[in-house]
């Protein structure tokens, strides 16, 4: 089989043949269909002290199945999150992780749709939304902010406000639901700047107005920027790969809240409410209240420019290979 991988730090994705892996106990041999590329696996390239598999979400068939796996058989259609080579023909999942994928649903609208669709519900979750709340959500063109977007309508927001990296998405981010759409740069512009916790009248006037939760997708620098958006009472759901630094003080000038979200957690330990969120994704799907967006499809052989439009953050939506 083909598989992409790369030798050094920073260095350039290439194909090369290798054998095709056996499922072990617990897991599931997947024929690729499609594989969905993210942030989290780009960064590992350059950043990762030496070369690691590139893994990630991947949809497909069942071809084999590994000792003591119950729920999946060979011939099924299936997606989920692969922990080893999952920029391959083939790959290994952990049946824990692995979901079906109903009839009628490409592979495609799968790896677009499940894992993504999984992170941002569950942070939606995490931050305990409340019909008629207003609601940030940073990284809003990305593959899993796009759908945070139209889930946070989903559940009731009464007012999204969608940040970007570049002001030239803010058409397709309005076409999913938002209201008002910010570029990155005027975060820090809102109505809760001051020590106190009341407004700053000093701050610019093109501010955003608070908002009762946030979901942080890009971390960084800009979380400090996030959690000043935030009304008194708000809540900050953190699930980004970008790190940042939080001071105590600003939590307390608000009564404010940060919570951490990592979605292998709930898989682990939490399989009902893994299996329920799944469930929800598929229902809203098909009632077609929430539509995965392919930002575009690349050859196995291309993985270096998909990998290039995640980095260039021009993505709008999904970024996929198909083998």
């Amino acid at each position: 089989m083909r598989r992409v991988r790369y030798g050094h730090t920073g260095g350039p994705l290439f194909l090369e043949k290798a054998p095709v892996p056996e499922p072990g106990p617990g897991e599931l041999l997947v024929r690729c269909e499609a594989i969905g590329v993210t942030l989290p696996v780009v960064r590992k390239v350059t950043e990762a002290a030496e070369p690691v598999p590139l893994g990630g979400e991947i949809a497909g068939e069942v071809v084999a199945v590994g000792a003591g796996s119950t729920g999946f058989r060979p011939g099924d259609r299936v997606t989920g999150l692969c922990f080893g080579h999952g920029y391959a023909d083939f790959a290994v999942l952990q049946e824990s992780m692995t979901s079906p994928v109903p009839d009628g649903a490409s592979p495609v609208e799968a790896v677009a749709l499940v894992r993504s669709g999984l992170v941002a519900l569950g942070a939606l979750s995490a931050a305990r939304p409340a019909p008629g709340e207003t609601a940030l959500i940073t990284g809003a063109a990305s593959g899993v902010g796009h759908l945070a977007v139209q889930l946070a309508r989903a559940r009731g927001a009464s007012r999204i406000v969608g940040a970007v990296s570049d002001p030239a998405k803010a058409g397709f981010v309005r076409s999913l639901g938002a209201d008002e759409v910010v570029p990155y740069d005027r975060m820090g512009h809102n109505g809760n700047n001051g020590q106190d916790g009341r407004p700053d009248e000093r701050a610019p006037k093109d501010r955003i107005a608070s908002v009762d939760y946030v979901l942080d997708a890009v971390g960084g620098a800009l979380l400090t920027a996030a959690l000043a958006t935030l009304a008194p009472g708000g809540r900050l759901v953190a699930y980004s790969s970008g790190g940042g630094t939080i001071q105590a003080y600003d939590l307390l000038v608000g009564s404010v809240t940060v919570t951490g979200f990592q979605l292998r957690r709930i898989a682990d330990e939490q399989p009902e409410l893994y299996e329920r969120w799944r469930r929800e994704l598929w229902r809203l799907f098909t009632e077609g209240t929430v539509r995965p967006v392919v930002h575009g499809e690349f050859a196995l052989a291309d993985a270096a420019d998909a990998h290039r439009v995640i980095e260039s953050r021009t993505n709008l939506g999904k970024v996929v290979l198909i083998p």
